[in-house]
């Protein structure tokens, strides 16, 4: 079933959003094996540094509810050519709900106050960079005018979000990382792949939408 946008869907995601979360159960569902160090992420007082992305919901051409992902250019410091979220570092002082919709605006011009926040997934840490990355959850009731900042964004991925609940669209393949035999899983969008945190994040968005909007 490809279920359409509308307002009860996302009143049963904003609930949700504010009862305890699947966590990290759900995100493993879509992690790298082996991927040692995600549970560390549970440790009180972790050192890593901090970042936010913003998972933004919207309704695309056929009013079902959308996600937008971007696929970052050759020139930025990180992750150069994967698919990601709107995000990035947190300035000093900054908030990660404050840093997720700044850098939305800075890449995609996504204005904040055409937004409303529903709640944040879990955050998630990332071994290898040391990063732990919090998720924000917003909506908007029309398709924003993404216009991408050609420094940081090579292309603009709208992914539906019944696609991405379609099991055809998980997908798995041993690549080499770093050295060594990796099982991958993905969700396929177009020619995309759509791996790793990226990945795991909406992991947990999407078993939250299939538990509570979408049952």
């Amino acid at each position: 079933m490809q279920p359409p946008f509308d307002i009860e869907a996302l009143s049963a995601l904003r609930a949700a959003l504010r009862q305890p979360l699947p966590g990290l159960a759900a995100q493993l569902q879509m992690s790298p094996n082996p991927r040692p160090g995600a549970e560390r992420i549970l440790e009180p007082g972790l050192d890593c540094r901090h970042a936010a992305v913003l998972v933004l919901l919207y309704p695309g051409d056929d009013d079902r509810l959308c996600v937008v992902l971007t696929r970052r250019t050759d020139h930025v410091e990180t992750h150069r050519g994967q698919i990601s979220f709107p995000g990035g570092s947190l300035d000093r002082g900054e908030t990660a709900a404050a840093a997720a919709l700044r850098e939305a605006q800075e890449e995609l011009e996504v204005q904040p106050g055409e937004l409303e926040i529903l709640g944040s997934l879990s955050p998630l840490y990332i071994p290898h960079t040391e990063f732990c990355v919090h998720p924000l959850v917003a909506c908007a009731t029309t398709r924003p005018a993404f216009t991408p900042n050609p420094y940081e964004v090579a292309e603009v991925i709208e992914a539906p979000l019944w696609r991405l609940m379609a099991p055809a669209t998980r997908c798995e393949e041993v690549w080499e990382l770093r050295g060594a035999p990796v099982t991958v899983p993905y969700y396929a969008i177009g020619e995309h792949k759509v791996w790793g945190a990226t990945a795991m994040m909406l992991s947990e968005l999407l078993t939250i939408l299939q538990t509570e909007a979408y049952p």
